[in-house]
């Protein structure tokens, strides 16, 4: 079998072709660019030739909104379909006020942009030029703030994982053959990849710690505490037996090394508050109750940006022997574990 791992990144896609005949070290692995990132690019070109946009396609990752708002400040214009402004936030009404202009047909003058966080045309001619079959099945993981609208999605992105905790605290759980209908790009992400599953690209790297055959088994002994310091986002769970008994998320760009640092050693301790971590501007935190003798302190960090815990008493992860695939050997990893039980 060969299948087509993503974990869709804001800055980058990173990708392993699996085939079950090859030693892991042997299947291809790609680092790209995410598909946010090539829409940025695109819209920036369109900037500098005074192109007018008109965006159709789906829900994706929305990081290309800060090309499309120097695009409007350049004086050009924006038109986007209303099936395809989920991507830029759940208020319509919000998005308009971006300067965004909703309508169903193109205009004459603008320049059509496609929306996707996977384009099956692209993977078939990337793939045949590397004389690589299309895959069997597709796993893929990309960040899901959820459907929220008229209310922020930083609160309802914890609203949904407490949801998903109470109902099923395994971390496991959190690969779908269906998501839930709250997770709109997940969905979207689901319908273009057809037979596969997916997931969200934090718990995906979180799971790629578990990769690492002996963190798998110490946290089978012990409580760890799991960190993915990305792009974006640093995300951190506790982790014990393969149950979630915490979970963290801040904005990477938006605390100091030391300020993370700090909110970490509380995250561990339980004694870390929500409203502290959203009044700092992050999503939050939350726990399930847990007996105070787990302890938690083990510290194992991952993700393109994890030199910002350097200085402090952790180990750094690679699992697979590639830690920026971590996402996709985490995809792979649930994946087995999810039809082994079946």
């Amino acid at each position: 079998m060969n299948i087509l791992c993503l974990d869709i990144g804001s800055g980058t896609q990173d990708v392993l072709y699996f085939q079950d005949h090859l030693e892991l070290e042997n299947c291809p692995k790609f680092i790209l660019p995410s598909p946010a990132a090539n829409l940025s690019q695109k819209i920036h070109q369109l900037t500098t030739k005074k192109k007018d946009i008109y965006l159709y396609g789906e829900n994706m990752g929305g990081s290309y909104k800060f090309a499309l708002k120097n695009h409007i400040q350049n004086g050009l214009q924006v038109f986007i379909h209303q099936d395809a402004y989920f991507s830029l936030g759940d208020d319509l009404e919000k998005v308009k006020k971006l300067g965004v202009q909703v309508t169903d047909a193109p205009p004459k003058q603008a320049v059509p942009v496609f929306l996707t966080d996977f384009d099956p045309g692209f993977w078939t001619s990337f793939l045949k030029t590397l004389d690589l079959d299309y895959p069997d099945l597709i796993l893929a993981c990309a960040q899901d703030h959820g459907f929220f609208p008229g209310q922020s999605n930083r609160k309802g992105r914890f609203e949904l994982w407490k949801q998903f905790i109470n109902f099923n605290a395994n971390i496991y759980s959190f690969l779908y053959s269906n998501p839930p209908q709250r997770l709109t790009r997940l969905t979207a992400l689901k319908q273009k990849i057809g037979q596969g599953y997916v997931a969200d690209t934090g718990v995906c790297a979180i799971l790629g710690g578990l990769f690492d055959p002996d963190l798998d088994q110490l946290q089978k002994k012990q409580g760890i505490c799991i960190i993915n310091v990305g792009n974006s986002h640093v995300l951190a769970f506790l982790i014990y037996q393969d149950q979630i008994y915490g979970i963290y998320e801040h904005h990477t760009k938006k605390l100091s090394a030391q300020a993370i640092w700090d909110h970490l050693q509380q995250f561990k301790q339980g004694t870390l508050s929500n409203q502290e971590v959203f009044a700092s501007n992050g999503h939050g935190c939350m726990y399930r109750p847990f007996l105070q003798d787990i302890n938690f302190q083990p510290t194992f960090v991952l993700g393109p940006q994890r030199k910002k815990l350097a200085p402090f008493h952790v180990t750094f992860l690679c699992p697979g022997g590639d830690m920026m695939l971590a996402g996709c050997f985490g995809l792979l990893k649930a994946y087995w574990a999810k039809t082994s039980t079946q």
